[in-house]
């Protein structure tokens, strides 16, 4: 959609508001929501605003639930009373779960007040989750019946309207825990009289409402099935996660992991106020001065050396990058195993004594091209030995860094993929420096 995308911005920048209308219904008619979600980010705010005063209210929950969470406080925020009302109106449980994060508490309590029992009871139950628990998101769209019922009865649910992504029937007990899934290519293929547990799938997880959510969803996405089940502490079913919802959130964690690489957060709108941003991606920068200081002061310790060798200011800069890519490389390989789970304390030695492998071949290949057109380019062998030296002591180190910062940032409970990087140029650079200068006092001045 990337090229219709740039078209519709450019259409509903550059046109009229008596022909945007026009526009945005005959987009709204033929589009999915989350299309049209990702077209309203991309517009400027005074325009996105103008355009969503124009969507049909009848399709405005459905765009609002599929939009990050900045762009959609933005319209949240421009929206009337009457207009919240409309769509507070008729809404589940789960829907006001994730609109809950971008209303104010009045707005969400105004919300309960329009719903029935039922849907404030689930909602009060997933609020009982914090937002990385999967109890969080489940869904109360499921097929249900007792452990004694039998294929007729299945039949009989299934005549009605089933939700999206349903392959199972989920049996619960009398005190409603659960027991039991049964196939529905199974019930509709056996005799009536037959008792549903006779069917029951003899391997198949259930997810408890504590786990990380990341985690679950990729058991649903692995597990064979459209839907797993979700219990409580006690067993209670609470509902289910589908693997549409299981994407969202795995493809949500990944962009937030993506985004917090670059110290930022994944729900940032493209046009949020200035202030704001500034604000948000001021702490990352501030810690980055204070890194490259730190490099500095370092360098700082060897002035009198760069004074007498001038090509090794000028070679400088080589070390670091090298060091610096070597270095990421490792990270984003380490940072990736660590979310899917596959780094643990039991590979983790052969997984380090294969990454300083590969940095050793790599650091000992680069060493010597760098050092023979250091030498042909400065017409002296020495700087080319110890620039060779530094690029393989540098490689080495940051094969070592990209393995042990993350996992130590992972142990302290700290997100690997938002501090990482930071930790890691700041290392690569101090260690290339101090290798690069040292070398060059000891064999140079």
């Amino acid at each position: 959609m990337t090229d219709e995308l740039s078209d519709l911005i450019g259409e509903l920048v550059d046109t009229t508001a008596d022909e945007q209308d026009q526009v945005i219904r005959q987009i709204v008619a033929t589009r999915e929501p989350e299309e049209v979600a990702l077209l309203l980010e991309s517009l400027p705010l005074a325009v996105r605003l103008d355009a969503w005063s124009k969507v049909p209210a009848d399709d405005k929950l459905d765009i609002l639930l599929t939009m990050r969470g900045d762009p959609r406080e933005s319209l949240l925020d421009n929206m009337t009373l009457q207009e919240l009302d409309a769509l507070f109106d008729g809404m589940a449980a789960e829907d006001l779960v994730e609109l809950s994060e971008s209303l104010p508490r009045r707005m969400v309590d105004r919300a309960l007040w329009v719903m029935d029992e039922q849907q404030r009871h689930y909602f009060e139950g997933a609020k009982q989750y914090r937002d990385d628990q999967i109890g969080r998101w489940v869904s109360h769209e499921l097929l249900v019946l007792p452990t004694n019922a039998r294929v007729r009865d299945g039949m009989r649910l299934l005549r009605r309207e089933l939700p999206d992504y349903v392959d199972t029937v989920f049996l619960v007990n009398r005190a409603g825990h659960f027991s039991e899934a049964v196939r529905i290519g199974k019930i509709i293929a056996s005799p009536d009289h037959l008792p549903l547990v006779d069917l029951s799938e003899d391997v198949f997880t259930v997810l408890e409402g504590q786990e990380d959510s990341v985690d679950a969803s990729v058991k649903v996405q692995q597990s064979g099935f459209s839907a797993l089940p979700v219990v409580d502490d006690t067993g209670k079913l609470l509902g289910r996660i589908d693997v549409g919802t299981a994407g969202e959130l795995v493809n949500t964690y990944y962009e937030g992991q993506l985004m917090a690489g670059a110290g930022m957060d994944e729900n940032e709108d493209l046009f949020a106020p200035v202030v704001k941003s500034a604000r948000s991606r001021a702490l990352w920068l501030g810690i980055n001065l204070l890194t490259a200081f730190m490099a500095s002061w370092f360098i700082g310790l060897f002035e009198a050396t760069l004074q007498q060798v001038v090509a090794l200011a000028v070679l400088m800069p080589v070390v670091a990058s090298m060091g610096g890519i070597a270095g990421s490389q490792t990270l984003t390989l380490i940072i990736r195993g660590l979310a899917m789970g596959q780094v643990t304390s039991a590979n983790l030695k052969a997984l380090a004594k294969k990454e300083l492998s590969v940095g050793g071949l790599n650091g000992v290949l680069w060493a010597i091209v760098i050092g023979l057109v250091a030498s042909v380019w400065f017409g002296s062998p020495v700087i080319g030995v110890v620039i060779a030296l530094a690029i393989l002591v540098n490689i080495v180190a940051a094969a070592f860094s990209g393995i042990a910062v993350p996992v130590l940032l992972d142990k302290f409970k700290l997100d690997p993929a938002l501090s990482g990087s930071v930790v890691l140029t700041t290392v690569t650079d101090i260690v290339g420096f101090v290798a690069f200068l040292g070398l060059g006092t000891l064999l140079l001045v």
